[in-house]
């Protein structure tokens, strides 16, 4: 039996997920959550955008960890995922458009990233952006180690004053509660949220769609009625058909 999606390494960067076969495909770059670069999640959802077409590249971005803890989303430096998408968009098994993907804190960089290339002008903005349980306000700085469950013995508040994100080797303009001005950006945008979600409310969503339709823009929002951060499985279907169908709207038509 022949294999119908293929790994495929961008050197220096990490592996791909994508059809077997030659010819070049579009691309999205997956964003993990703070459950960190080695849980796996993020190259399942790799999997999932191959089975359907495309060549997805899971971007490992939190720092340190390994298979049994998460490691930390602390001075990451946006730079380099800027660096990753290049590599990306120039790798050989790539077509014209790529766009980004991201879930919760990946949800948070992909809009992040987004809006300081367009802020910049910069050239190769992503063709879309889909971001499902985001935040509409930089966060701050998460560190796996520290976490407990509220009413553990260990627990402790999130620090607001650490700093998740640099940008240019600063992190000065991306102080935790700062708007993230997705605005800027004049793409397709997607941007899902569960009502009932118990760590990311979805009143950011709300708040994002409200500020970018008094811009003049136009997403495509969809809030998932009674389901939590994590959505069951049928509700999950529900967002994975409306994603891509959101994707192939915006990579595959000519």
């Amino acid at each position: 039996m022949s294999l119908k999606i293929v790994r495929r390494l961008i050197p220096e960067w990490g592996t791909t997920y994508g059809p077997a076969g030659e010819g070049s495909f579009p691309a999205v770059m997956v964003f993990h959550g703070s459950e960190g670069a080695w849980s796996g999640w993020s190259h399942r959802n790799a999997v999932l955008l191959a089975a359907h077409g495309y060549l997805a590249f899971p971007f490992g971005y939190s720092k340190g960890g390994n298979a049994w803890n998460a490691g930390s989303i602390e001075n990451v430096s946006l730079d380099r995922s800027l660096e990753a998408f290049r590599a990306l968009r120039a790798f050989e098994a790539v077509g014209e458009k790529a766009a980004f993907y991201g879930v919760s804190r990946g949800a948070e960089h992909a809009l992040l990233l987004t809006a300081l290339m367009a802020e910049e002008g910069l050239e190769g903005l992503p063709d879309a952006v889909a971001v499902h349980s985001p935040p509409d306000v930089v966060c701050g700085a998460f560190d796996s180690k520290a976490y407990r469950d509220a009413g553990d013995p260990g627990w402790q508040p999130w620090d607001p004053g650490e700093r998740a994100w640099s940008w240019r080797g600063s992190s000065e303009n991306l102080l935790p509660t700062k708007q993230i001005e997705i605005e800027r950006y004049d793409g397709p945008i997607f941007l899902s949220h569960g009502s009932a979600d118990r760590v990311w409310s979805v009143d950011m969503t709300k708040r994002l769609e409200a500020r970018l339709l008094a811009h003049g823009r136009k997403p495509e929002v969809h809030i998932y009625e009674g389901q939590d951060h994590i959505p069951t499985s049928a509700a999950e279907n529900l967002h994975h058909e409306n994603l891509l169908t959101f994707l192939e709207r915006n990579l595959l038509a000519s």
